[in-house]
C-alpha cells in the first residue's frame, strides 16, 4: 500500500508508513479510551522512525545548498576561508527584481550546515537559503567532504601550536 501511493503521490515510504501509524494509534485512544498509552506508542514510534532515517541515511549526510544575497563576494569569500568549503558561483537575473545576481551554491554535510547558515545570515540577514537533501553525490576528482573536514581541523590545529 505505501509503495503504491508512493508512486502515485510521492511521498516517501517512510511518510506513508508513519502517518498510517499515526492513524492506528489515533483509533485505538479513541476506542480505548487510553489517550496516554496512544501517546506514548506514538512518541516511541516517532523516535524510532527518525532514528531508523539516520542510520538509513547515515551520519554523513549531504545537503545543497543555493544562497541568494546582495553579497555574494563577500559571503564567498567567508564560506571558502572560515568554513574551509568550496562552492560553484552560478550567474542568475531576479526574478522579481529583472537584476542580474549570483546564486551560490555548495554541498555542505549535515554537521556543518548550522555553521554555513550562521555565517551567511550574520553577513546579509535578508539572504535567501534553500536547503535540500541529497541522497547521493559522486565526488569525481573531488576530494571528499570528511577528509576535507579532517584536513581543516588539522590546519587548525597546526595554528594553534605554531610558536613563531
Amino acid at each position: 500500500l505505501a509503495i503504491i501511493i508512493n508512486r502515485k503521490f510521492g511521498f516517501t515510504v517512510g511518510q506513508i508508513i508513519l502517518t498510517i501509524n499515526v492513524f492506528i494509534f489515533a483509533v485505538y485512544g479513541w476506542i480505548f479510551k487510553d489517550w496516554h498509552i496512544a501517546v506514548k506508542s506514538l512518541m516511541t514510534y516517532i523516535v524510532a522512525f527518525k532514528m531508523i532515517d539516520i542510520v538509513i541515511a547515515g551520519l554523513d549526510e549531504v545537503k545543497s545548498v543555493l544562497i541568494m544575497t546582495t553579497k555574494p563576494k563577500k559571503i564567498q569569500d567567508l564560506i571558502t576561508r572560515k568554513l574551509g568549503l568550496g562552492l560553484t558561483v552560478i550567474p542568475g537575473i531576479g526574478g522579481y527584481s529583472g537584476e542580474d545576481r549570483d546564486i551560490l551554491f555548495i554541498i555542505v554535510e549535515r554537521l556543518d550546515l548550522a555553521e554555513l547558515k550562521d555565517l551567511v545570515l550574520t553577513e546579509d540577514p535578508l539572504a535567501f537559503m534553500a536547503i535540500e537533501n541529497l541522497h547521493e553525490v559522486a565526488y569525481g576528482r573531488q576530494i571528499s567532504k570528511v577528509s576535507q573536514r579532517k584536513n581543516r581541523k588539522t590546519k587548525k590545529k597546526k595554528k594553534f601550536f605554531n610558536f613563531n
